[in-house]
């Protein structure tokens, strides 16, 4: 039986010395006396990956809040990018201003969510002033040079990571945050339809939809219908609306997302994808650009591929099939982080 939120477990407390809150409490003499974190006089913001989606942007502005509750004020939430239409319709419905936009991170104090590698964090971003980082997805060979709080926890979002945080230092969560962190679980694990949905992203849904006041499921189809909205959308927009960089092994990636509730919705701008996708492969020197086209009915991605020879014999290994009209199709592929990356990872590495 799952509980509300995931507290330590006795294990964890016979690592910790016996200290069931101090690898995670704000409280701890451990974090808040540290002289750079609590005494800092500096803005910091705390910021998602470029590209931004909802869960990026909303794990901003709830842990922002959540710093906020615990004292620090200097703390401001910022988007790494424009917002999405998804993300800017939670943020209408719940009445959230939107974050700052921070592409430029020259001299600034910045606490990472939701990702933890150089390449898709904001630009120009020194790794000594970063403070902390919270996340859930593969550990990328990030180095500071002293020990900073790193939270990484293997479920479908940062935002339930964050909701536990408010839970273990006994922060009231508000509709407004509870809205935002439940979403966010929502559009990253797709309904609850991704292999990286567990079940705390279940029970934090629950927990979170009771203080927001709405019915998850109704409400997830509400994000989902403005997350597919491709009409407006140029083929640039539509690749970079969900765009990482990732080098497997030296051959230098970008792999993008676009999630719709029907594949031929995006049909008529297949081509016009295609020579962005190109473009961004010159302009940004990649041995090859991925385009995940998801179709969240049906459970599969069309996975456009633009590349290299090299890269494409190893796009071909990593998804055990031969590239048609630049694509493979792929049945029940709805997680570039558990169905995409660590197969390319698989077949690059030497």
């Amino acid at each position: 039986m799952w509980p509300e939120f995931i507290k330590f477990s006795q294990p964890d407390a016979t690592i910790s010395g016996g200290c069931l809150d101090c690898l995670v409490s704000f409280k701890s003499k451990f974090y808040i006396n540290n002289a750079e974190v609590l005494h800092l006089t500096d803005k910091i913001y705390v910021v998602g990956h470029k590209s931004p989606d909802t869960d990026s942007v909303t794990s901003a502005i709830a842990y922002a809040n959540l710093k906020n509750a615990l004292g620090m004020k200097e703390v401001v939430p910022a988007a790494a990018g424009d917002i999405n239409g998804e993300t800017k319709f939670l943020l209408d419905y719940f009445k959230v201003p939107y974050p700052e936009k921070l592409t430029d991170a020259t001299d600034k104090k910045v606490i990472l969510v939701d990702h933890n590698e150089m390449a898709q964090a904001v630009d120009k971003l020194n790794l000594e002033n970063i403070v902390e980082i919270v996340d859930h997805h593969k550990i990328g060979g990030l180095a500071t040079g002293k020990p900073i709080f790193f939270l990484n926890e293997p479920v479908g979002a940062t935002g339930g990571i964050i909701a536990n945080l408010y839970e273990q230092n006994n922060i009231a969560i508000s509709k407004q945050m509870a809205g935002l962190m439940m979403s966010a679980i929502l559009s990253d694990t797709v309904l609850f339809k991704s292999p990286t949905c567990t079940p705390r992203d279940r029970v934090a849904v629950e927990k979170l939809a009771k203080i927001a006041g709405v019915d998850p499921m109704k409400f997830g189809m509400e994000l989902l219908k403005a997350k597919s909205n491709m009409s407006t959308k140029t083929a640039k927009e539509i690749l970079l609306g969900d765009f990482k960089k990732f080098d497997f092994s030296g051959t230098k990636s970008g792999v993008g997302q676009v999630e719709v509730m029907d594949l031929a919705d995006l049909a008529p701008k297949r081509a016009a994808i295609l020579d962005e996708m190109n473009k961004m492969k010159e302009a940004e020197k990649l041995d090859m650009v991925v385009l995940m086209l998801t179709d969240v009915m049906k459970e599969a991605s069309d996975l456009l591929f633009v590349g290299s020879a090299a890269a494409a014999a190893g796009f071909e290994k990593a998804f055990g099939g031969k590239l048609a009209n630049n694509s493979i199709y792929k049945e029940k592929c709805l997680s570039r982080k558990k169905q995409v990356v660590p197969p390319l990872e698989g077949a690059f590495k030497k």
